[in-house]
């Protein structure tokens, strides 16, 4: 509903009619528009796919590549919502509060897993783990977001995250073996 009609058209009203419920209802059980917006939003993220990275890397190559590629598509997905999340977030920066949830999780998942290839010898070079893992998600979330604005910008979307790991492995100094 948000998606469609931003933060001010999706009134409780047109909230209860897809619901199927009266609109009196929605206030008794959730107090007002913003808990349940945030709650329906809160649950969303939740219920958001998250592609895990394994615990002991393998091949880093094509576990970042698989991974990111989930990532991407997902973003891709739910892109409007984003954006329109993003242009509401300053009016209603509390009901924003489910936007953490997906990104922090994959941010730390993606770190332990780039800790893991460091400790093991797999890269070289100083860099910190929290920078890396926000240079390619936010790569990654640049993308998806500007795609349509910008496609011409951009490498191919079936290819694009493939480049962007490729890249960034270079960056980090991936190797297969330990040196």
């Amino acid at each position: 509903m948000v998606n469609e009609h931003g933060w001010q058209g999706a009134t409780t009203r047109r909230i209860a009619e897809a619901a199927g419920v009266n609109e009196v209802t929605l206030f008794r059980h959730f107090g007002s528009k913003e808990t349940l917006i945030r709650e329906a939003m809160c649950r969303c993220a939740d219920q958001a796919p998250l592609s895990e990275l394994p615990e002991e890397p393998v091949d880093a190559r094509v576990e970042l590549i698989e991974w990111a590629t989930r990532h991407y598509e997902h973003l891709i997905e739910i892109r409007a919502h984003i954006r329109k999340t993003i242009g509401e977030a300053e009016m209603h920066p509390d009901v924003a509060a489910w936007a953490k949830r997906v990104p922090k999780h994959r941010s730390e998942s993606l770190e332990r897993y780039l800790a893991r290839l460091a400790e093991r010898g797999q890269t070289s070079g100083a860099w910190n783990p929290l920078a890396a893992s926000n240079m390619l998600l936010g790569t990654l979330f640049a993308d998806a977001i500007s795609r349509d604005f910008m496609p011409d910008r951009l490498p191919a979307a079936d290819d694009a995250p493939r480049q962007y790991v490729e890249l960034f492995l270079s960056a980090i100094g991936y190797h297969t073996s330990k040196s």
